[in-house]
């Protein structure tokens, strides 16, 4: 098809985010929500729905939910109605959910997102509602049946649904990036799209440019990473622009990702809200919510990224990229946090931290979470680099490594050990610098006529005769002295 058909169309896009709080209880009930157990052991009267089985509010949750809130500047409701909705799926126990639907606890948010050409999107959160989670169909296990694993009913969820502010699959991966850093720092969320415990459906419409009526709606489900929220709606765009410039109709419905094709396929038609047949949950009373309940959980907020970044950047005086790395996950911040709580040679920091432990990291396969070195250790190497005890490649390419494998002793022992405490005595390094020089006459003179880049050959030729221990910087003062 001409390209030029795809740039009349304008693409309309909602996100609806499910994120799995971290309680050690389900939503309404004390079953554990530890994940990987065996298939139905978790479960009880309640959470199966027992007849004369009362649910009860889970504090824990409501405060995660309320956390969110707090986190992308949403309005938080004080009185807030639960709601049954119905409709059968199999591994729904009691036959309906436990909802919110017109009292969402969280409302009229937004949250600010950094796209690829360094622009800002603002996109509006309409609401985040509390909920239970369902189980668990599973149609791989016998020949002739699905089983059912109610594990995972009742487990307390937020949903995180946008207003249809987004116009791309970079906009939707952008957001749906920072939603799961989000929960991460939050941790209300351990933001695992591929264990389902974060889930993205994604409403897409297409209209043409200047139109100001949507187009038909259609919901695209089981996007299990972020690159395939990305894909299954590149995918989708394409694909209803292509059906509306053929003749063809775009039903709303539901659709499904197939990763392995890169397609969507059709689930069902798509369900209305009266379907559900809402009506309040006459077992759990109104949830109260007052401000001085949101006032308790605003003080156990920690730092976000984009705060941290701006730390970063008017404390630290480093760049916006290196803070927005440094603040990829929540850990890895802490950590540099307290490397820079023991030097104040921040760049530095930063640097070991992006440079040498990154690629460490990657290549264990570790995470900073499991690093055997203290942040403490990390800005002994620093100290020894600014006081001109060892050179910075020395550091890490030889005591780093050295630490690592014996990290009960200092940074200092191991340098020493290694015999890669650097000469500063200006004596003893002064006949090392006049001999490189009596070797590289011609070069003396190729200096002396302009070629100044010829410094960096003499001060590698006095690190290299110095058996690496030479200070660059008496090094640098030495030859310049005797150059001139």
């Amino acid at each position: 098809m001409d390209e030029k058909i795809y740039d009349k169309y304008q693409a309309v896009i909602g996100l609806e985010v499910h994120a799995q709080l971290l309680t050690n209880s389900k939503a309404f009930c004390s079953d554990s929500t530890e994940y990987g157990a065996t298939a139905n052991t978790q479960v009880s009267v309640i959470s199966l729905g027992h007849p004369g089985t009362l649910p009860k509010h889970n504090k824990d949750a409501i405060n995660l939910a309320i956390r969110m809130g707090l986190a992308i500047n949403c309005q938080i409701r004080e009185v807030n109605q639960y709601a049954r909705k119905n409709y059968f799926y199999a591994d729904l126990p009691k036959g309906y959910q436990i909802t919110q639907d017109r009292t969402p606890i969280c409302h009229d948010g937004f949250l600010e997102v950094k796209l690829k050409d360094g622009s800002t999107k603002r996109i509006g959160i309409e609401r985040v509602h509390m909920e239970e989670d369902s189980g668990k169909s599973m149609h791989d296990q016998d020949v002739f049946d699905s089983l059912i694993d109610y594990n995972r009913a009742g487990t307390p969820l937020i949903e995180i649904v946008t207003h249809p502010d987004i116009r791309s699959a970079e906009e939707a991966y952008a957001y749906i990036t920072e939603i799961r850093q989000i929960v991460r720092y939050l941790d209300i969320c351990d933001g695992n799209m591929e264990e389902g415990s974060l889930r993205c459906d994604a409403n897409i419409s297409v209209m043409l440019k200047g139109a100001d009526k949507y187009g038909v709606k259609v919901e695209v489900k089981n996007m299990n990473s972020i690159s395939n929220v990305r894909r299954a709606i590149d995918f989708e765009i394409k694909r209803q622009i292509e059906a509306i410039a053929n003749g063809n109709r775009i039903f709303s419905e539901t659709r499904t990702f197939d990763a392995m094709k890169g397609t969507t396929i059709v689930m069902r038609s798509k369900e209305l809200a009266n379907d559900y047949r809402y009506f309040p949950e006459p077992d759990l009373p109104p949830l109260i919510v007052d401000q001085a309940w949101v006032n308790q959980v605003q003080t156990t907020m920690p730092a976000l990224p984009k705060e941290l970044i701006k730390k970063y950047i008017s404390e630290y005086s480093l760049g916006e990229y290196d803070a927005s790395l440094l603040t990829e996950t929540k850990e890895y911040a802490k950590y540099f946090e307290e490397v820079c709580g023991h030097t104040k040679n921040f760049k530095a920091a930063a640097n070991w931290m992006m440079g040498t432990v990154k690629s460490h990291l990657n290549e264990t396969g570790t995470d900073i979470g499991t690093f055997t070195l203290k942040p403490t250790q990390i800005a002994e190497l620093i100290a020894l680099v600014d006081d001109g005890k060892i050179s910075n490649s020395a550091a890490s390419q030889n005591v780093f490594p050295a630490l690592v494998n014996t990290p009960d002793k200092g940074a200092l022992t191991l340098a020493q050990e290694l015999n890669l405490i650097q000469e500063s005595n200006a004596d003893a390094l002064l006949p090392i610098v006049e001999e490189v020089l009596a070797a590289w006459s011609e070069k003396v003179e190729e200096y002396k006529a302009g070629k100044k880049n010829l410094m960096g050959l003499f001060v590698g030729e006095v690190m290299k005769r110095s058996g690496g221990k030479a200070d660059p910087k008496l090094t640098n003062k030495l030859l310049g002295e005797r150059l001139s």
